[in-house]
């Protein structure tokens, strides 16, 4: 990847983000493995995070989380979308709202002056507070019982499944989940779409998606290269856009 990398004459700078133990290793095998001593063509820098956001902004917000693996710094990450209050078009229309540049500021929280002087207050066209999409995403991990929180009510989980439920001992040995150990977790937690990765050779991707559906339904077995749209999922409480 770092070769690929080098090659975009458009890239200039990459950044890795890992923890101090994980960056160790990549620094150990980027300097000396790959480059041996060599000077990159592009600027690497690597980052050490914590636990806790990462990126924020209006939108959306990136946090890590600890997990259990064979080696301290081990991070999940939790994607988030900001809450917002959607807009209520039937209710602009009631107080004679005309379509753009007040609409538009009202969306963004302003209050509005109308042609005919009365001043419209976002409360009045905005709806109540919707959660935004929630994306887990965990790699190397070997209990779940630690991420029952961070983990409830995702609209998705991405997560290993290196093992089957009979080689559970080997599983807990190498400090990774078998593909029923990832759907309990998935089905505890009440998410909307399980996606598993980091399969063993050893296995036919049918056997671990068998495995997994007999405790979770909403299941997928990622490949490379696969996209997926993540989208938000209906849970007790919610009120969903009818689009």
């Amino acid at each position: 990847m770092l070769s690929t990398f080098s090659r975009w004459e458009t890239l200039e700078h990459l950044e890795i983000w890992a923890g101090a133990w994980a960056l160790e290793r990549i620094r150990d095998l980027i300097f000396g493995v790959v480059l041996r001593g060599t000077r990159p063509s592009i600027q690497i820098d690597l980052i050490p995070i914590k636990a806790g956001v990462l990126l924020e902004d209006e939108y959306f917000k990136l946090s890590a989380f600890p997990v259990s693996h064979r080696g301290p710094d081990c991070f999940g990450f939790l994607f988030e979308e900001t809450p917002r209050r959607p807009f209520l078009p039937e209710r602009a229309e009631e107080l004679n709202i005309p379509p753009g540049p007040l609409r538009r500021d009202l969306v963004n929280g302003k209050s509005v002056t109308l042609p005919d002087g009365r001043t419209i207050d976002p409360g009045e066209v905005l709806g109540t507070t919707r959660r935004g999409t929630r994306l887990v995403h965990i790699g190397d991990c070997g209990k779940v019982n630690n991420l029952l929180d961070v983990c409830q009510q995702a609209d998705a989980l991405v997560i290993e499944a290196t093992y089957l439920e009979f080689e559970k001992k080997m599983a807990k040995k190498f400090g990774h989940l078998t593909a029923a150990q990832a759907a309990s977790l998935a089905r505890r937690a009440g998410v909307g779409h399980l996606y598993l990765t980091h399969l063993s050779r050893r296995y036919r991707e049918k056997d671990i998606a068998d495995e997994a559906s007999k405790v979770f339904p909403n299941v997928s077995v990622a490949r490379d290269f696969d996209t997926f749209s993540i989208r938000k999922t209906q849970h007790d409480g919610d009120e969903i856009d009818p689009a």
